[in-house]
C-alpha cells in the first residue's frame, strides 16, 4: 500500500474497503462468473460509501470486461456504466495509483484520447514505480496505441515485479504485441502459455486463432475457436480500442477467417 493509498483509506468506510478487497481477490483470474461475483461485492461497497475510489474504479473495470468479452446482458448500458464509474473514480482518486490506472484503462477502452490516458498511467507509475499492475495496464495502453515494443517492455516489467501473483494477463499482452509485430511463432508460444495459465480468458484465444491463420495453420485456428465458443458466444469483437488501422485489420482478418466469416 502506498502512502497516498494509506491516507485515503482513513477517509473510506471500513466496510466498503473490506468489500472492495474481497472483490479484488475475486477479480483474477478473469472469468464470467468471477466478474459478476466481484461486481456483487463492489456494488455493496459503493452502496456503503459512494466515494470509495478503489471500488468505483474496479467496478468500472468489471463493466468494461463484461462488454469486451461478450458477457454483458446489455452491452450499451454496461459501457455507459463503466465510463460513469471511471469518471466518478477519478474524482475520488487523489494520488491513488490504482484508481488512476484503472480509470485510465477503462476510459481508453471506450474511446478517450489515448495519449491523455497514458499520461494518467504514467502519473500512477511516477507515484509508485513498483506498481506491477500499473505497468501491465500501461503496457496494454501502449499496445492499443501501436507502441508494440514498449508494450512488451512494460509487460515484462510487470512480470519481474510480480512473478508469482500475476496482476493482469501479461503473457497474453506480450503474445499480442508480438502478433502485431508479425513475429507469429513467438506470439503463439506466449499465447499458448497464457491460455494454459488462464483458460477462462477469451481474448487470448481470439489473438491465438488469428495468429494461427496468419501462420497458415487454419485447422489449429479452428480448434482454438471451438474452445473459445465454450467460453463466450462473442467471437469477433469490434477491436475499436486498437488505434492503428493496420493492427485492427491484421487481427480481424485472421479472426474472421478462423471463425469462418467472409473477410
Amino acid at each position: 500500500m502506498t502512502p497516498a493509498t494509506f491516507i485515503a483509506t482513513l477517509s473510506w468506510n471500513v466496510t466498503a474497503y473490506d468489500l472492495y478487497l474481497r472483490a479484488l481477490a475475486t477479480y483474477y483470474p478473469i472469468t464470467r462468473e468471477r466478474l459478476f461475483k466481484a461486481l456483487e461485492f463492489l456494488q455493496r461497497a459503493i452502496d456503503t460509501d459512494k466515494d470509495c475510489g478503489p471500488a468505483l474504479s474496479l467496478a468500472a473495470m468489471c463493466q468494461m470486461r463484461l462488454v469486451r468479452e461478450g458477457w454483458a446482458q446489455e452491452p450499451e448500458a454496461a459501457g455507459r456504466n463503466g465510463v460513469e464509474l471511471a469518471r466518478q473514480a477519478l474524482q475520488a482518486a487523489g494520488d491513488d495509483p490504482g484508481i488512476l490506472a484503472n480509470a485510465a484503462f477503462v476510459l481508453a477502452n471506450f474511446g478517450e484520447e489515448i495519449g491523455a490516458m497514458m499520461a494518467l498511467v504514467d502519473r500512477a507509475l511516477t507515484i509508485t514505480p513498483s506498481f506491477s499492475r500499473g505497468w501491465f495496464l500501461s503496457g496494454v495502453l501502449r499496445l492499443w496505441a501501436g507502441q508494440h515494443d514498449l508494450a512488451i517492455e512494460h509487460a515484462e516489467t510487470a512480470l519481474r515485479l510480480s512473478p508469482r501473483e500475476r496482476a493482469g494477463t501479461p503473457l497474453s499482452l506480450i503474445g499480442e504485441a508480438y502478433f502485431f509485430k508479425r513475429e507469429f511463432e513467438e506470439a503463439a508460444s506466449k499465447l499458448l502459455l497464457s491460455v494454459q495459465e488462464n483458460p477462462g480468458y477469451p481474448h487470448s484465444y481470439r489473438i491465438l486463432a488469428a495468429c494461427y491463420v496468419h501462420m497458415g495453420q487454419l485447422e489449429e485456428a479452428r480448434a482454438i475457436i471451438a474452445r473459445l465458443r465454450g467460453i463466450t458466444a462473442h467471437l469477433v469483437p469490434s477491436a475499436a480500442q486498437l488505434r492503428r488501422a493496420a493492427d485492427r485489420e491484421l487481427f480481424l482478418s485472421g479472426l474472421r477467417m478462423a471463425v469462418g466469416e467472409t473477410v
